[in-house]
Parts: structure tokens; C-alpha cells; sequence
């Protein structure tokens, strides 16, 4: 059946540029149907974020989720930063209150949570967490893991972006490409000190992009954990070189769903139901690999 759509309908969307690869429109209608709520979930690429926050206003849209490259630079458009979001610096999803802008940070806990769920002792505490990226999702992620306790070494290709996180969380900076270096010579001699943890937080090895990876396979080993904020496809190409490498493996998809379910919350009041939806998603992936 056919969902009626009238002036009375809310709208809701995400921003991004790219944004035709994000499940955010399957899970969000999916939920506002299931819950029998009149609202639609839509997905716009947009250029200039301050354009993107004039038009919440304009248009009446109720709420947005942001997502790359805009969850930082949003900040100085809106009206009141909430505490968590304004301490990480960044911003994944805004509610409009009455044409007040409010942004929120969901990204946090979504990392933090299947991260800990993955892990026997169920804590991050005193782990060596190595966070591939320093944009928006690396800020979420990094201040979720050193509130729990981990010791963060941020890796970054740009120097100056990286360190800056890095002072912020007390932590370490490495680039790239010295990550991977040493990382290997770490395998070999260990002669520095061991990653327990690594996570990737950019867009490498996302839909198109498959065959990409931001870390050295040579450098996983079994005792570590991997995680990939890329949801799509479910399994990286990182991913898939640590399940080779026998590390215990986390898909973007289960941060994806957590901060997603979250943001569904700021957005209705109502908790949903998080195995209904990741099986939505996984239901969506199945078709279009047929």
C-alpha cells in the first residue's frame, strides 16, 4: 500500500555530499510506518551546509541527519549545540524546535557501544586504541573511547588536523603512512607499543570504492579488534582482511544502527526496536546483490 503523503506530512532528512550510498531514508520510513507516525525521510546532497540549515528553517523540515563532510562545519550555523555534540565538535543530527536549531552528537555512543558489546570484558579501559581518520566521525568516536578509559592514537594523513584531536583526547598522533610502518615493524621486533584496537572512521573502501583500505594488512594479527564505520559494503575490504588475520571484526553497520536509532528518538520520542532494523537493512543489501 501506497503511504499517502498530504500537507500535514513532517519531513525529515540527512545531508551529505556523497549521500546516495546511506540506508538513513530505509530505516527512517521504515520506522515512521511502523510506528504509524506521518512523516517522510528524505536524502539531499548538498553543497553548502549553511544553504542545507536555511532550508530546515524554510521549509519547516522537523529534523536532519548530517553526515560527511558537514558534521563539523554545521556547528557555527545553528542555534544551540548540545553539550556532548559541542564538546566532540561535531554535529550528526539537528532537530528544529519551532525554527530553533538544535544539534545533537549520536555518533558517540553508536561507536562506543557495539565496540564494547564485541569485547569479552565489555570495557574499553586501558586498551590501545589506534582511530583511523580525524573528521567528524573520528571526533565522535575518539571522545566516546577516552571517556571509557582507552588510550588513543590518532592516525591521519594531514598532521595538523590529526594532532589537534589528538591534544584534545590526551592522546597520540601518527600519520598514515607511518602507522603502517611502524605498525609493521611493531609485528616483527615489538619494539612499540601494541594496538589493541583500530578503528576507521574515513570513507576508504566505501560503495564504490571497494577494493580500497586505509590500513596495512600485513599489520593485523589476531589479538586485535577491527572495526569499520563503513557500512556499505558490510564487509570492507579492511574487514575482510582482519577476519583473514583472525581479529575480531565490528561492521559499520552495527555503529550505523545504534546512532541511528538514537537520532530516531530525538526525532519521535519513541525507543525503536534495533534488530528490526539492522534486519531492514540487511533485507535492502540482499536485493541488490541479486
Amino acid at each position: 500500500m501506497t503511504k499517502l503523503i498530504t500537507p500535514a506530512t513532517k519531513l525529515y532528512c540527512i545531508f551529505g555530499k556523497p549521500v546516495s550510498h546511506s540506508m538513513s531514508p530505509l530505516i527512517h520510513n521504515m520506522l515512521f510506518n511502523k510506528f504509524s507516525i506521518d512523516a517522510l525521510y528524505l536524502a539531499f546532497q548538498v553543497n553548502d551546509i549553511k544553504q542545507g540549515v536555511d532550508a530546515i528553517k524554510n521549509l519547516g523540515i522537523k529534523g536532519a541527519s548530517i553526515t560527511i563532510p558537514f558534521k563539523e562545519s554545521i556547528l557555527e550555523h545553528l542555534d544551540e549545540i548540545d553539550e556532548t555534540a559541542r564538546e566532540i565538535g561535531a554535529v550528526n543530527t539537528v532537530i528544529n524546535k519551532d525554527g530553533y536549531l538544535w544539534g545533537f552528537n549520536t555518533d558517540c555512543a553508536g561507536a562506543v557501544e557495539p565496540l564494547k558489546e564485541a569485547l569479552s570484558e565489555n570495557s574499553l579501559k586501558g586498551k590501545n586504541i589506534s582511530i583511523i581518520g580525524a573528521g567528524g566521525a573520528a571526533r565522535a568516536v575518539a571522545f566516546g573511547a577516552k571517556k571509557e578509559g582507552g588510550n588513543i592514537t590518532i592516525v591521519n594523513r594531514s598532521k595538523e588536523k590529526g594532532e589537534v584531536l589528538a591534544i584534545e583526547v590526551n592522546g597520540k598522533y601518527l600519520s598514515l603512512s607511518e602507522f603502517n610502518k611502524q605498525a609493521s615493524i611493531n609485528s616483527i621486533n615489538n619494539n612499540l607499543e601494541h594496538t589493541d584496537i583500530i578503528i576507521n572512521t574515513t570513507s576508504v573502501g566505501m560503495t564504490p570504492n571497494i577494493d580500497e583500505s586505509p590500513v596495512n594488512p600485513s599489520i593485523l594479527n589476531k589479538k586485535m579488534t577491527v572495526m569499520d564505520i563503513v557500512y556499505n559494503p558490510l564487509e570492507t575490504k579492511l574487514l575482510k582482511d582482519a577476519d583473514d588475520a583472525g581479529c575480531k571484526i565490528v561492521d559499520g553497520l552495527s555503529m550505523f544502527i545504534h546512532q541511528g536509532a538514537a537520532q530516531f528518538e530525538l526525532f519521535t520520542g519513541i525507543k525503536p526496536p534495533r534488530q528490526i532494523m539492522r534486519e531492514s537493512v540487511l533485507k535492502n543489501m540482499a536485493k541488490k546483490h541479486q
